[in-house]
């Protein structure tokens, strides 16, 4: 394995360090109740990090591969990364961009951690790659895998949407369905690896996965011409994407490239809110009680999140916040962001923006990113089963465009949806 910049690792629950070539996926002491950081020489990386970035052609995740932990030579052959960061046009003093990550390979953010996935499975040698996955990562390592010679085999819950099980099986992976939700499928998919020597995945067990999922943070920090935001607001289901942005700008900061560090607001369904309950309570990120989940939004569906360690601290660490949206919020935020940008997002993606109106994002003198996740293609069942659509064509039309336009489309959709 290419350690390149790589200064070492480092569990975030005892903090023990190690030298790459000690661990696996994660601490040997803590197992998955620890959480490894990968950390690199960020003094000497700052001093060229700029200028390695714009020698690199593509616009993509691998632009950044000074701050990977694998060598690019290893990388799939599918473009991934370099997404488009649109701005949506509004009359208040908000300035709001949208991160469509949608526009990725399989249709999600997930494929920058599959695609390093890919990439380090043939450097370890491996020949099968294994994840649970309640949808987005399964249809990611399957796509990033397709065309190489590894087998890819997906452990998917039952309640996983009917289209990404399609997208997976289209892509020729193997699906192994588990009775119950997200989290039997990721102890299934671990016995499994153990058994078999297979590269496991998985988030939450595989702390390598931040990596790929942080270069989002670069990108957005490139394309406002090496600047900051002041919030990002994030889905959450099992924790690694939110932990991944704050780690990708916390970097930034440690190169000595920005002064700061975006506050990072995480986004969760009332029916799973097991990081929110975390963050309220203030007792750490392993004190919740487990719930069991009821949202339709099912990428964000996680009654215990598997990233929580880097969840809880990207938010405290960035003086952000937890927020709850309801599904009702999630759905009609999915039609209005749809209708604003042409951005079409899955419903779990989609709390993410429902989360930026509901905070008032709008109001307030502050650059903001809203992170879209997934695509809506991937779940049309559960916008369909919503009746959100039915609703819409009797919502009195609005001027499009605008946050108080979607603030209004939140409220009166709700109250419809309600009755």
């Amino acid at each position: 394995m290419g350690f390149g910049n790589i200064a070492g690792l480092r569990c975030l629950q005892c903090g023990t360090s190690y030298r790459m070539d000690q661990v696996g996926y994660s601490c040997p002491s803590c197992d998955l109740d620890g959480a490894l950081d990968v950390e690199y020489d960020y003094s000497e990386l700052g001093r060229s990090f700029r200028e390695q970035v714009q020698c690199h052609a593509a616009f993509d995740m691998w632009r950044y591969h000074a701050l990977l932990p694998v060598d690019a030579e290893n990388a799939p052959q599918q473009h991934t990364g370099g997404t488009p960061l649109y701005r949506l046009r509004m009359p208040g003093c908000g300035r709001l961009l949208v991160k469509d990550d949608s526009r990725n390979p399989s249709g999600s953010l997930k494929d920058r951690a599959s695609a390093l996935a890919v990439a380090l499975a043939a450097e370890v040698g491996a020949k099968t790659v294994a994840a649970a996955s309640t949808g987005n990562a399964a249809a990611a390592l399957a796509c990033m895998a397709a065309g190489t010679e590894l087998r890819c085999v997906i452990f998917a819950p039952s309640n996983a949407a009917q289209e990404k099980l399609a997208q997976i099986r289209a892509y020729g992976a193997e699906i192994v369905d588990v009775e119950g939700g997200y989290d039997e499928a990721f102890d299934a998919c671990d016995r499994a690896c153990h058994e078999n020597g297979w590269y496991n995945r998985s988030t939450g067990l595989n702390s390598y996965m931040t990596e790929g999922k942080k270069t989002v943070a670069f990108e957005i920090f490139e394309q406002m011409h090496w600047a900051v935001p002041d919030r990002v607001f994030v889905p959450v289901g099992n924790g690694c994407i939110v932990g991944a942005v704050y780690k990708g700008f916390e970097e930034i900061k440690r190169m000595g490239l920005a002064d700061r560090v975006p506050r990072i607001m995480g986004a969760q369904a009332e029916g799973s809110d097991y990081m929110w309950r975390a963050w309220r309570d203030g007792a750490g990120p392993h004190t919740a009680e487990r719930r069991q989940c009821h949202t339709a939004a099912s990428s964000i569906s996680v009654a215990l999140p598997r990233d929580r360690i880097k969840a809880l601290r990207a938010v405290e660490a960035s003086g952000g916040e937890f927020l709850r949206v309801s599904d009702s919020h999630i759905f009609a935020a999915q039609l209005a962001l749809a209708r604003a940008t042409g951005v079409f997002a899955e419903p779990g993606a989609a709390a993410a923006y429902a989360a930026a109106c509901q905070f008032g994002a709008g109001d307030r003198d502050e650059t903001t990113v809203v992170l879209n996740t997934g695509s809506g293609l991937k779940d049309i069942g559960g916008l369909l089963r919503s009746g959100v659509l039915h609703v819409a064509a009797e919502v009195a039309e609005v001027p499009r465009g605008t946050l108080k336009s979607v603030a209004s489309m939140l409220r009166d959709e709700s109250r419809h949806l309600a009755g």
